[in-house]
């Protein structure tokens, strides 16, 4: 058996979200509806008249749909490259998620990828430069 490539598994995780993220947004502007309005009402001015949480999460659902898939201009940025970037960014993009009712599920999502990065990165996996590729091993020298 092989071993488990945990930014691969991230990356599907953290793909379904954003995906998620931006059909809870294109939903959340028919049906604007905070998932805190329960408790109180103060926070029903972010989503409608003007509809700012939802441009928020269509925003950010098409910023890491493009950073994960990724573009090809994408690619070849140290950013694209850095689990610690993803891991500042993905909070954010979470938390935006999780205001919004039709969004929960996209922010568990990333909750969950994001655990599974930071499992990467506490043992070292680095994201290769060409998507979906393993990283190569240095040859020394034939022995």
């Amino acid at each position: 058996m092989g071993k488990l490539i945990k930014n691969h598994w991230a990356r599907l995780i953290i793909l379904t979200a954003a995906a998620y993220q931006i059909f809870a947004a294109v939903e959340c502007f028919f049906w604007p509806k905070i998932f805190w309005d329960f408790a109180t009402k103060n926070f029903d001015g972010a989503v409608k008249p003007v509809p700012v949480l939802q441009i928020l999460n269509l925003l950010f659902g098409i910023l890491v749909l493009a950073w994960e898939w990724p573009l090809g201009i994408v690619t070849t940025t140290v950013l694209h490259r850095s689990i610690e970037a993803r891991l500042v960014v993905y909070p954010l993009s979470a938390m935006i998620a999780l205001l919004l009712y039709q969004g929960t599920n996209a922010g568990l999502y990333y909750l969950i990828g994001m655990g599974v990065y930071f499992w990467a990165f506490a043992e070292g996996e680095v994201v290769c430069p060409i998507p979906w590729t393993l990283p190569r091993r240095i040859q020394l020298g034939k022995v």
